[in-house]
């Protein structure tokens, strides 16, 4: 693998990884006889970026078939072992960062800071499940059934070969997260990212082999979910997903059907509450962060914010005024604030939300508009308000650089408007009282809250579980959860001395009696 980037010109974005280089990450994805092929286009200009060749059903099928070859001796090998090959790679995309920052910013049309925000994430998986999973991963003494004479273990197994499904907007965070501790585990994996942004997750398999991960471990199949999507669950013995929450739905029908355990993170509605203390200025400058990072094309940015009425017109004005600053531009340095969204769908849909809430009567404060000289998929950030019932922006994912703006009276009705959506997966509170923001942050309902931030504090947070309720998924990652649930829990029990029945010498009644009043005696022990 190449350690340096060539300067050079790709979808009509100059500086960008060769086409050479890029040809050499799709050469790894897995090839098969179907002549299907998808044109990438980068999102700063729509000019073609590469062809990737398409596979079909069969082709997904061999790539499991070769992944369950290649477990039991990934399996086999300690977890320390596996371990170090993480650890490794924590330090090679430090060291090589650049070279992905140009493949995201390519395919995603993400500002460099917020690319590099995938990059932190992912290196700090790769230490953090690096460094806890020999822990996560060990036998436990767990209590036998009698004191003394009952001694039980658990153990843990890997699920085997696990199918995932990655999406756009966050394709080498998204990667790493998921397939760190899935690998760590001592699954294999096989992978399907969303075509848009296949190179990014091309890249991270690339750099995890280069560290050490044996060949066939990780495999990554390119193709449309309608020709491909039965073979990635039909193979599975996990299933990861994440996307809408509509899509997750017929997925988690089609594994539980076949009785496959999985996790989702799917959509979200966020709230973003601001209490009456809150200090205006830094709120609505950490606003601006949680809606409009990527674009607000992030599943955990904020959508929603609910101001106290007593600042609500000083809130307003601080970030309508530092909203209409934020700097808008294609660009491969750290210039920008803000690029562009990743497809042409996407600007459709934000558009659409916009325009039919502006036709219903909301008014926009800023923004509100495409900006098609500065590249065909720019969107300005766009802050709202009036928006009410009836209204696409109200209650429906908007996905993309827009957020409401709604005023409330006491706390009760803002945690009320809170919740009043069939999603759960991120929200935030702004307040001077750290106390104050963790009270209502138990109010309200999501898999994260976040007190003086507006998602970032959660979703670095790796020690801690990840995810949504309700409608905005099932189960969770990072944390020790995000490691075990790709892993089977086994119960060792070994009786001694004392069978659980008794000795056949003493009578059943006696035994029996016996029995309850060691029972007794168990209750009043210390837990």
């Amino acid at each position: 693998m190449s350690t340096a980037t060539t300067s050079a010109t790709i979808g009509g974005v100059t500086g960008a990884p060769t086409v050479v280089r890029a040809t050499e990450l799709v050469d790894r994805a897995v090839t098969g006889t179907d002549p299907t092929t998808v044109q990438m286009a980068a999102p700063f200009t729509g000019e073609p970026i590469i062809t990737l060749p398409q596979i079909d059903d069969a082709d997904v099928r061999r790539a499991f078939a070769r992944a369950r070859v290649a477990q039991a001796s990934w399996a086999a090998m300690s977890v320390a072992d596996r371990s170090r090959i993480f650890l490794r790679l924590h330090d090679l995309l430090l060291e090589r960062q650049d070279e992905v920052l140009d493949i995201m910013q390519v395919e995603t049309g993400k500002s460099r800071v917020d690319a590099y925000d995938e990059v932190a994430v992912t290196a700090m998986t790769a230490s953090y499940y690096g460094r806890k999973a020999a822990r996560f991963l060990a036998p436990r003494r767990r209590a036998g059934a009698l004191p003394v004479f009952t001694r039980t273990t658990q153990v843990r197994h890997p699920k085997g070969v696990v199918s995932m499904i990655s999406p756009w907007n966050y394709p080498l965070a998204l990667t790493g997260m998921d397939a760190i501790p899935a690998l760590i585990a001592g699954n294999t994996l096989v992978q399907k990212p969303d075509n848009q942004t296949a190179l990014s997750a091309l890249w991270l398999q690339e750099l995890a082999e280069e560290a050490g991960l044996p060949k066939d471990v990780w495999q990554i199949v390119l193709g449309r979910g309608s020709r491909i999507g039965t073979a990635l669950i039909e193979e599975a013995d996990y299933l990861g997903f994440t996307g809408s929450t509509e899509t997750g739905k017929g997925l988690a029908a089609k594994a539980a059907a076949l009785l496959t355990s999985y996790s989702m993170e799917l959509g979200g509605k966020n709230p973003m509450i601001v209490l009456p203390d809150a200090d205006v200025d830094k709120t609505a400058a950490g606003a601006v962060t949680a809606c409009f990072s990527s674009a607000g094309q992030l599943c955990v940015s904020v959508e929603r914010i609910y101001v106290h009425e007593s600042i609500r017109d000083s809130f307003t004005r601080a970030f309508v005024a530092k909203t209409k600053a934020v700097k808008i531009g294609a660009d491969l340095s750290y210039g920008p604030d803000l690029g562009s969204l990743t497809s042409a769908e996407q600007l459709k849909t934000i558009d659409h939300h916009v325009e039919d809430a502006r036709g219903k009567g909301a008014a926009v404060l800023a923004g509100g508009k495409p900006r098609p000289e500065l590249g065909p998929l720019f969107y300005e950030p766009t802050i709202l308000t009036d928006v009410r019932e009836g209204m696409l922006l109200f209650a429906e994912e908007t996905f993309g650089p827009v957020v409401s703006i709604y005023g409330y009276s006491d706390e009760q009705e803002a945690v009320d408007q809170a919740n009043a959506t069939r999603y759960g997966l991120n929200a935030s509170v702004w307040t001077r009282s750290r106390r104050s923001g963790e009270r209502v942050a138990k109010r309200i309902h999501a898999g994260t809250v976040n007190v003086n931030d507006g998602f970032g504090a959660a979703f670095g947070s790796l020690d801690a579980p990840m995810g949504g309720m309700g409608e905005s998924g099932v189960g969770r990652r990072n944390g020790e959860e995000g490691l075990t649930k790709y892993t089977e829990a086994q119960t060792i029990a070994a009786q001694r001395v004392v069978p659980l029945r008794g000795w056949k010498r003493i009578p059943s009644k006696a035994w029996t009696k016996a029995l309850t009043i060691g029972l007794k005696a168990l209750k009043r022990l210390p837990r």
